[in-house]
């Protein structure tokens, strides 16, 4: 089935087709729009040729959009004569979407920039199981940090978290592939790629075209033949059949410049062999490795400006309707006055470069939006986001005990740092200056940066037996920020777009509160806060009041953690969990970049202070009881009780 909302104002009129597998002679289709308001439209249409076409009007209706998702109880019947033969249900929601160069991005009219995170599939601790209430927390995290974006990297995201999206208000670009017919890997896709991704483009169209969140497509990912003749051909073979399959939703892929640079160059994809540009140089010279780790991100906005980067894109970039620029921010200003009818999506950057995007995105006509790399922390990539100490190799591709990234905005917990500190001073979306410090255990080493991350600072002001020099990050939006340590002035700084978003203290670390304030036109407007932990101990703290039901998951904090419940970032111990009752533990694991843990064991070491378990429901009977027992904190117990369910007296419902 499919459904179309052709306009708004002021009905809005859904057109509906529905294809059948029926023989009947007088089949007949009806289509009912409710909410918790009641029935709200009703359609219906005769079967033609095991298809029926119609469509339906609601009064007054309720839009659905990233502010207010608004979600209709769709019904969908077959019936044969006066006989019902089969009954669909799903939800979906009603808007318009519409794009051009001059007005960018409108959702029901209203114009829209894009705040977004690309998201890997991956659920940290839980490996690349999808859990539907893996999805639903990540989406609601997200979406609470401050994006409205989600880009899906770089394969269709799973029905859960589509689920989500729709459900708490998330605009989609949902990506096809990472490969088409050459191999960035030796195992990859790339030999099947041409006989599968029709039927790879129709699977995702059938699961996305009734959803509200899914605004646009991507046909691929840093694909660096779409500089050559052949994959030109292709991208706008791609295009014209995606719209073929939906005619309601743009198109775009998100290409990198320095890769079609490099394959024009070359002629030759960059991907092709086993090892990337760093590993083959940190194998010759670790010098070398060092200093492209470090030059990267710098080379790649350098590239992008060049006149053959521009020769290597654009014709790709004409055969799609949104222009997808990875890392190549740079040309905003300068392609829209070359290509005046191209609208331009940054479909992946750097966190720490969108201070100066968003100035462009919020400017320059037809550029609609953002996507950080990353939103969300994930597995593999190793290194490509976390800094490197002391006499650690500096380089973007770690080895082993490497495991994650390291380049999410949230972390594989779920926690945020000061890459979202930043994006939200750039959003205007925080309430309150908020603090970050540079981690008091490493003050005072040699650093080695990668352009994925540009502060390793986390909001914590608890660094227990650390005496040195404190870096301190204040973010916010506001004219100035005043910083004071137990209530003695630091001074007061400049902030907002004329500093970046963000003002730098240095002071010595001494136990005590932390506090910023912000002023605005000279007059203070808010203030926030961080404090050390007095003695920490082994603490259990779960996100849900209530036992997970059969499959449901639960989310329970392992904290190193005083009576306030602040966390001591300093504190390291190893705790093991006992579960009984009625659910199983199925991921228990930190934050940190690198571990020989398992995710699947019973026991694992904290990392600054946290790590997190996830509970399964089994639907065995009574509480659930989670026992911790640490090396040197203590131990802790945690209950967690059924939820109320509804019990059937006579032929009523009550509540129990």
């Amino acid at each position: 089935m499919r459904l179309v909302t052709t306009s708004i104002h002021p009905d809005a009129v859904i057109e509906f087709e529905v294809l059948t597998t029926g023989v009947g002679k007088q089949l007949r289709v009806e289509i009912e729009y409710s909410d918790a308001a009641g029935l709200a439209g009703v359609g219906r249409a005769d079967v033609s040729i095991a298809r029926a076409r119609g469509q339906l009007s609601i009064a007054s209706p309720k839009l659905w959009s990233a502010e207010r998702p608004h979600l209709y109880d769709v019904a969908v019947r077959l019936f044969d004569g006066n006989m019902l033969i089969e009954d669909q249900r799903l939800r979906s929601g009603i808007r318009t979407v519409a794009v051009d160069p001059t007005n960018g991005l409108r959702v029901n009219g209203e114009k829209v920039l894009l705040r977004g995170a690309c998201v890997h599939h991956d659920n940290g601790v839980l490996g690349a199981a999808t859990h539907r209430d893996a999805e639903r927390r990540r989406a609601r995290l997200l979406k609470s940090t401050g994006f409205n974006a989600i880009r899906s990297s770089h394969n269709p995201l799973s029905r859960a978290f589509l689920d989500a999206c729709d459900e708490f208000g998330l605009y989609v670009l949902d990506e096809l592939t990472d490969v088409w017919y050459q191999h960035k890997t030796p195992y990859d896709g790339a030999a099947d790629f041409d006989t599968a991704w029709r039927d790879d483009a129709r699977a995702m169209i059938a699961e996305d075209r009734n959803r509200p969140s899914v605004i646009m497509y991507s046909i691929g990912h840093e694909i660096g033949e779409t500089s050559t003749p052949r994959g030109i051909a292709l991208t706008t073979t791609m295009n014209d059949f995606f719209h073929e399959l939906d005619p309601t939703r743009p198109t775009t892929a998100a290409i990198n410049f320095l890769l079609n640079w490099m394959l024009a160059s070359r002629g030759a994809s960059p991907f092709q062999g086993e090892s990337t540009e760093v590993e083959v140089a940190e194998k010759k010279s670790s010098t070398a490795a060092n200093a492209l780790a470090a030059q990267i991100g710098s080379m790649m906005k350098l590239i992008a400006r060049l006149p053959k980067a521009d020769k290597a894109t654009r014709d790709a970039l004409a055969a799609t309707d949104i222009a997808g620029y990875n890392y190549a921010y740079s040309r905003y200003r300068g392609d829209r006055r070359r290509y005046p009818g191209r609208i331009i999506l940054g479909t992946e950057s750097f966190p720490g470069d969108l201070p100066a995007i968003w100035k462009q995105v919020q400017s320059v006509p037809g550029v609609i939006g953002d996507f950080i790399w990353t939103g969300w922390d994930y597995l593999g990539e190793v290194g490509l986001g976390y800094w490197s100490y002391g006499d650690e190799p500096v380089t973007t591709s770690k080895r082993f005990p490497g495991v994650l990234s390291g380049s999410g905005v949230l972390d594989i917990t779920g926690l945020p740092n000061a890459a979202a500190l930043l994006a939200q001073a750039v959003w205007g979306t925080l309430s309150a200056p908020a603090i970050a410090v540079r981690p008091l255990d490493r003050a005072g080493q040699r650093i080695g940066k990668t352009p994925w991350r540009s502060t390793d600072a986390i909001p914590s002001w608890s660094w227990r037996g650390i005496s040195g020099k404190a870096e301190i990050e204040v973010y916010s939006d506001d004219d100035q920020v005043e910083l004071l340590l137990n209530g003695r002035s630091l001074g007061r700084k400049r902030a907002g777009r004329r500093a970046g978003f963000v003002a730098r203290f240095s002071v010595s670390y001494e136990p005590g509160t932390l506090e910023a304030v912000g002023f605005r036109r000279g007059r203070e407007v808010s203030r926030s806060s961080l404090s050390s932990a007095r003695t920490p101990r082994l603490r259990l703290r779960a996100e849900e009041t209530v036992a997970p039901g059969v499959d449901e998951l639960a989310f329970v904090w392992v904290e190193l953690a005083d009576d306030q419940g602040i966390v001591e970032s300093n504190a390291i111990d190893v705790a093991a969990l006992e579960v009984s009752g009625g659910a199983e533990l199925v991921g228990f694991g930190s934050a940190s970049p690198t571990t020989t843990e398992t995710f699947g064991a019973t026991q694992h070491q904290t990392y600054r202070g946290r790590a997190l378990a996830v509970l399964r429901g089994t639907g065995a009977a009574g509480p659930v009881q989670v026992v911790a027992r640490s090396t040197s904190h203590g131990d802790a117990e945690l209950e967690l009780e059924p939820a109320a369910v509804p019990v059937t007296v006579g032929t009523g419902i009550v509540a129990a």
